[in-house]
């Protein structure tokens, strides 16, 4: 009865979370009630008749197996039977709240890697960094700057991340298209760039990171050599398309600026400074995690604090007023906190789950409907989890999807290391959240900063990211054929 309410009360959350904006209740509180009433059903799961709980317990084994990060499991046939027993038993006896502990340091170093790349890009935005590309972009052409706002998304997401990349693209368009109707058409075009940017990077996107933390796509080198070009032709199809449709110029809006804009500039020298500090620390996150085989949040907040000492000793000579402008501690108080506890929320029900044994059998049910003992079958479920990430968010999809399949030893199958099915996953997770405006943390981000409708999204980008979506899929089975 237990594990049908779980079920129920985790599906009722992600309608909350998709209809947060007819429902007027910010998508993290739901999450958040979400994650903890799913562990507290679970909880008093734990609490049933004998019979059911060994039934549960069954469930718990199976599904701790496979989320150990450091263990690697054997194949994904008979023999992972074998693999549960042996290794799953040190987390079957262990009680909810040890188990609960145990899936958040898993949780808590993606939550760390957020807030270190959020506080990073929003320093560089302080200090005007981003000026340093827009102030370059002169043309009002309909299509080419179509194709410079989108081209710049794609690696600007690849090289921060799609969220942090939709916020300050959106920002720059405002700056260069005064026309609401026309700039959304654009920004619309910016999630699809965005997502498609953050898939084929380890930092681009939160569910690709997730897959390289917890040691899925381990291989930096591997990852992006592999989805750079089925990420590619998501984002050139429909530009392609659109640049026969499109005409004529856009109107720039006239510029104005605060007096805040003039009574605290920043230089040329700390923009430039900033900028490419900003983007080399991002950077180097994979690096650190390659040399010292560390979490990468520990990379981010090496980064983040030699940035925090550079600009502390940049503005040392600057009256207080102007320093705490563009320090550290003033950029914390503008960081979307909603988000990561949004994420929070998400992880923490996606736990339960998994935990409670409902992965598990989500996994057997596509076995036993579509199964991934093929390469049609991988190619065909993880389509399936794409286009579901358009319905829900792809967050929780890609923790599900860790959950159902143990990543195995056996060097070039479909679930080992850096593994094809993981590799498409990569890609189906960040680019299928397009088709929907809240399919994806950039959708929602541009959704809630230019007021695009869902019923205008869907009209008018929807079917040219499905169409995007499609190509670069084709792109990736040709590849593996």
């Amino acid at each position: 009865m237990i594990y049908t309410i779980l079920i129920i009360v985790f599906v009722l959350g992600y309608i909350a979370i998709a209809l947060e904006h007819n429902i007027h209740v910010d998508k993290a509180a739901s999450a958040l009630i979400t994650g903890v009433v799913c562990w507290a059903l679970y909880v008093v799961s734990t609490h049933q008749e004998p019979a059911v709980q060994h039934a549960t317990e069954t469930h718990v084994e199976q599904s701790h197996s496979g989320t150990d990060t450091d263990l690697a499991v054997t194949e994904h046939s008979e023999a992972t039977m074998e693999a549960d027993e042996s290794h799953g038993s040190g987390h079957a006896g262990q009680t909810p709240d040890e188990s609960l502990l145990h899936h958040l340091s898993e949780i808590a170093s993606i939550l760390f890697f957020l807030l270190g790349a959020m506080t990073i890009v929003e320093l560089v935005d302080a200090h005007e960094g981003f000026a340093v590309i827009t102030d370059k972009i002169k043309t009002t052409n309909k299509v080419k700057l179509l194709w410079i706002i989108s081209i710049l998304t794609f690696f600007f997401s690849a090289a921060l991340d799609n969220l942090t990349t939709s916020i300050v693209m959106v920002s720059l368009l405002r700056k260069l298209i005064g026309d609401q109707k026309e700039r959304w058409f654009f920004a619309g075009m910016v999630i699809v760039a965005a997502n498609a940017g953050g898939a084929w990077s380890p930092i681009g996107d939160v569910t690709t990171t997730m897959l390289w933390i917890k040691g899925q796509l381990p291989n930096t080198g591997t990852l992006i050599t592999t989805l750079i070009l089925p990420s590619m032709a998501t984002l050139l199809v429909p530009l392609i398309f659109l640049s026969f449709k499109m005409k004529g110029n856009v109107k720039r809006p006239l510029k104005a600026e605060g007096a805040e804009h003039y009574t605290n500039p920043t230089t040329s020298f700390e923009r430039n400074l900033i900028f490419f500090m900003g983007v080399a620390g991002l950077l180097f996150v994979p690096v650190f995690k390659t040399v010292f085989h560390l979490q990468p949040f520990m990379g981010m907040m090496f980064s983040l604090g030699v940035l925090w000492v550079t600009t502390e000793l940049l503005h040392k000579s600057k009256n207080k007023e102007a320093k705490n402008e563009l320090s550290v501690i003033s950029v914390l108080q503008k960081i979307d906190v909603a988000s990561v506890l949004f994420f929070l929320g998400i992880l923490l029900a996606v736990s339960a789950l998994q935990t409670s044994g409902h992965l598990r059998d989500l996994a057997m049910g596509l076995d036993s409907s579509i199964g991934t003992d093929t390469a049609t079958g991988v190619f065909s479920v993880n389509i399936i989890i794409g286009l579901l990430s358009s319905i829900v968010d792809n967050v929780p999809l890609v923790a599900a999807a860790q959950g159902m399949y143990e990543t195995t030893l056996n060097t070039g199958g479909f679930f080992s290391a850096n593994g094809m099915f993981w590799q498409f996953l990569a890609y189906c997770a960040g680019t299928g959240g397009s088709a929907l405006i809240i399919g994806s943390a950039a959708g929602v981000a541009v959704m809630g900063l230019e007021k695009i409708s869902f019923g205008w999204y869907l009209k008018r980008i929807s079917l040219l990211a499905i169409l995007g979506y499609f190509a670069g899929a084709a792109v990736f089975i040709l590849m593996h054929m």
